[in-house]
């Protein structure tokens, strides 16, 4: 039996996409820095004895954890040494795990690593949009664009390749069109963005976004980045800067949903902060090109956006509760007790609660108890609940039908 049509019977229901191109939202410069050899070493038994249902995967300092995602029953350890982080590859069986030699693909579903690598110093964003997924590796510039689909092969996907001019902390995402976004910088700042053609000639640029990090599209396929100013936009083959309020007003992680023209991001003001806990959020009618500010009342982290499936916006603040935002109002609708409160660490590496929504449900780590929780966003109820020998750090699992 093939992957595909193995999991359509194990899920027996198709997943949804909860957030059009998911970031891997940054809390710094570096998305990878540890000096530890990447030496794979697994803990369970030498083979899995069933496929995992909707898998999902955690890290903790020096492995992975693969979880199933109906149960959140813990199927296998994987021991991977170093800082790791974990993004949907956007079919139903992989993740992408960036160590610190590159991007990884995992096999979720079987529970393995493969071989299939993007080697590579530094490896940042990776985005899903448009049956697309792409690769951003910091440390060299280099893009790598390929169809998830191309991974259940067993071999490396063949797909576009793309080097920035100067090599940055950067982020591309492909619009179904074929027309490549890219960010603009080198190791000392980043100015705005670029977009290529299907051929790879460039066709506009725009460099008043100071700061320029991280991407979300929204309904209608326009895209955001966002700035130390505001966001820019690029919709219909034109960029348009959208200021925020403040002179400084950075946006550095966003959240989009096929199902909204707005966009979720986060929102500082502090440029000389060692580490601002903002209480506020930003909301981006990409129609409108304009943005206004809710305040939540209680701070969150860049791991703490999300959309839900119906397009809602949703923030896990460290109260402890998922703060569910109507992106036409703006206004809080309910708030969902997920976690108990808790502080950002000064460290954007340590671990925190962290939200990742796959359809209905809400998965929300707890580092501090070990735990994991599925919520129903639906009712508001928590569903399962499940401890860890290991307090988690980043949270992610497979997500396709995007």
């Amino acid at each position: 039996m093939n992957k595909s049509i193995r999991n359509r019977t194990l899920t027996g229901t198709a997943l949804a996409l909860a957030v059009s191109t998911v970031l891997t939202a940054c809390g710094g410069d570096g998305a990878s820095s540890s000096s530890s050899d990447a030496k794979v070493k697994d803990t369970a038994s030498a083979t899995p004895a069933t496929t995992v249902t909707d898998p999902l995967v955690a890290t903790f300092d020096g492995g992975l954890y693969i979880l199933d995602g109906e149960s959140l029953k813990l199927t296998r350890t994987i021991e991977l040494p170093g800082f790791n982080r974990v993004n949907p590859a956007g079919d139903d069986d992989h993740v992408i795990v960036s160590t610190d030699s590159g991007f990884r693909v995992l096999d979720a579903a079987d529970q393995t690593l493969t071989d299939i690598e993007y080697p590579g110093a530094k490896p940042g964003h990776v985005v899903r949009h448009a049956g697309k997924t792409v690769l951003f590796t910091d440390g060299t510039g280099q893009v790598n664009v390929f169809d998830p689909a191309d991974l259940g092969t067993g071999e490396k996907p063949q797909g576009r390749t793309y080097t920035t001019a100067e090599a940055h902390h950067g982020v591309a995402i492909e619009l179904a069109n074929g027309e490549l976004l890219t960010t603009i910088g080198d190791e000392e700042k980043r100015t705005g963005a670029l977009v290529l053609d299907e051929n790879g000639e460039e066709i506009a640029r725009n460099e008043d976004c100071p700061g320029v990090h991280g991407e979300a599209a929204a309904e209608g396929e326009a895209i955001a980045v966002g700035c130390e100013d505001g966001v820019l936009l690029y919709k219909d083959g034109e960029f348009t800067k959208v200021d925020a309020p403040d002179d400084y007003g950075r946006i550095g992680n966003q959240a989009g949903s096929d199902a909204s023209p707005v966009l979720l991001g986060d929102y500082k003001t502090d440029p000389d902060a060692e580490l601002e806990r903002p209480t506020r959020v930003s909301l981006i009618d990409t129609e409108k090109a304009k943005l206004r500010l809710v305040d939540l009342g209680t701070s969150y982290s860049f791991r703490s956006l999300a959309r839900g499936p119906h397009g809602e916006a949703l923030v896990l603040g460290t109260d402890g509760a998922i703060h569910v935002i109507d992106p036409v109002s703006g206004k809080v609708t309910e708030k969902i007790p997920a976690v108990g409160a808790w502080q950002e660490p000064l460290d954007w590496q340590q671990p925190r609660p962290t939200l990742f929504v796959r359809d209905h449900t809400a998965y929300v780590s707890e580092p501090s108890t070990r735990s994991l929780h599925a919520i129903d966003l639906e009712s508001g109820e928590k569903v399962t609940s499940v401890t860890l020998p290991k307090g988690t750090n980043e949270l992610s699992g497979v997500v396709a039908g995007h």
